[in-house]
């Protein structure tokens, strides 16, 4: 009954969620004068991405937060979604800021607007959610506060995002607006670049993924896995938002391809949160090596910092999550990794390595193929991805054009 309720609900709510209506309400509710207030210091409000067990999402943010001078309010969905153990930082829970429908975007965005009175730049987390693939409403929300924001006359950009062959026609126009009106585009990858521009998307800026600007490591915690297993270090992730055709059969190839090189297996979960869970697939596939104790499931998800200090000391990545991807490539460790809207292509161009990719159809046919040849040359990708990294990482600074920086680091709590 109450979920029924729910749903009728949420139907009959859907007048009220259309990103037009919201931006309008954004164009009443936030103007130059309503945000006029003390601007003496570096404030910086972030517009975060879904985090809540996602070690991508909590990267994105601590690598903005460890870049930056001054002042940071995180605002998410909701109060765990993030934990970041700095006292320059506020987490700022604002469900229905892009989330909700007429009523409680009101309502959020008087919250909003309390922070942009002292704020000297608004950031948003642009990563994969801006060209609509994983829901247009919360794609076009975001370009709008963004637009509105630049409108009334504060900093405001998106940061580096990747942007799909077929994005939906209302975060187009939306992402298309912002840029129009000031906002500082940032785009994460080459093709994502190209397709931007066809869709006439100006100006754009070429730029890479603020985890690249990432620094912090967790070596000890990374050592009490590593030190698990014997052999050439190699990160196995096997996501659970990509399916597979062949079931677990092509997983296990992957991992009986890296034992027969005598490899250490680490199993590590980059996502566990309902719907997108890694955790039970790797899990499934440690319990079919049981017996074997180079075969390791890290239980539970991992600090950005610990991921860091484990993609440090690897030899090789296997993954099917495009940050832990990142994270392997910053250290120049070849991470084959399953392509998955678009986005993976692009990141292997940067570092000049497209025969990582592995198509998310061909995981039967190439997955553990690709791996073995890789393994087999990981010397030589590592130096082919090296050579490229000062690129990527001045790439990456482009996302904090003109923002006051600041050599530190941030924890996860």
């Amino acid at each position: 009954m109450a979920n029924g309720l729910g749903a009728l609900r949420q139907r009959l709510s859907q007048p009220l969620r259309t990103p037009g209506l919201l931006a309008a309400a954004d164009r009443l509710l936030l103007s130059g004068r309503s945000v006029a207030g003390p601007r003496d210091a570096p404030h910086h409000v972030l517009l975060a991405p879904a985090g809540g067990g996602n070690i991508g999402d909590q990267a994105l943010v601590e690598a903005f937060i460890e870049n930056v001078d001054g002042r940071v309010s995180v605002v998410c969905r909701r109060p765990a979604d993030y934990s970041i153990d700095d006292e320059r930082v506020r987490v700022v829970p604002l469900l229905s800021l892009v989330y909700g429908d007429l009523v409680g975007h009101v309502r959020d965005v008087r919250a909003f607007r309390t922070l942009l009175r002292t704020a000297t730049s608004f950031s948003v987390v642009g990563a994969d959610v801006m060209d609509g693939g994983y829901g247009y409403r919360a794609s076009a929300n975001r370009a709008n506060l963004a637009r509105r924001v630049a409108e009334i006359g504060i900093d405001a950009r998106i940061l580096g995002f990747s942007w799909n062959g077929s994005p939906h026609p209302v975060a187009l126009r939306a992402v298309r607006a912002a840029a129009r009106r000031g906002v500082d585009t940032i785009v994460r990858d080459p093709r994502s670049a190209a397709r931007a521009r066809a869709d006439g998307i100006e100006p754009v800026v070429d730029g890479a993924d603020i985890v690249f600007l990432a620094r912090r490591t967790d070596p000890e915690t990374a050592a009490a896995w590593a030190d698990r297993v014997t052999g050439p270090l190699t990160l196995v992730n096997f996501s659970g938002l990509v399916p597979s055709d062949g079931g677990l059969e092509p997983y296990v190839d992957v991992v009986r391809t890296l034992r027969e090189r005598g490899h250490g297996v680490l199993l590590v979960p980059h996502v566990s949160r309902p719907g997108a869970d890694d955790l039970p697939i790797c899990a499934a596939v440690a319990d079919l090596f049981a017996d074997d104790p180079d075969v390791v499931l890290v239980d539970r998800l991992l600090s950005p910092a610990a991921i860091r200090g484990l993609t440090s000391r690897a030899r090789l990545t296997v993954t099917g999550r495009m940050h832990l991807a990142v994270m392997s490539l910053m250290h120049g460790v070849p991470a084959v990794t399953v392509a998955t809207q678009g986005k993976v292509e692009g990141l292997m161009d940067l570092v000049g390595s497209p025969g990582l990719c592995v198509p998310s159809d061909r995981i039967v046919a190439d997955l553990a193929r690709i791996t073995a040849d890789t393994a087999d040359a990981a010397e030589d990708r590592s130096h082919a991805i090296t050579a490229h990294l000062d690129e990527v990482r001045a790439l990456a600074g482009r996302n904090l054009a003109r923002l006051p920086n600041a050599a530190r680091t941030v924890t996860s709590g």
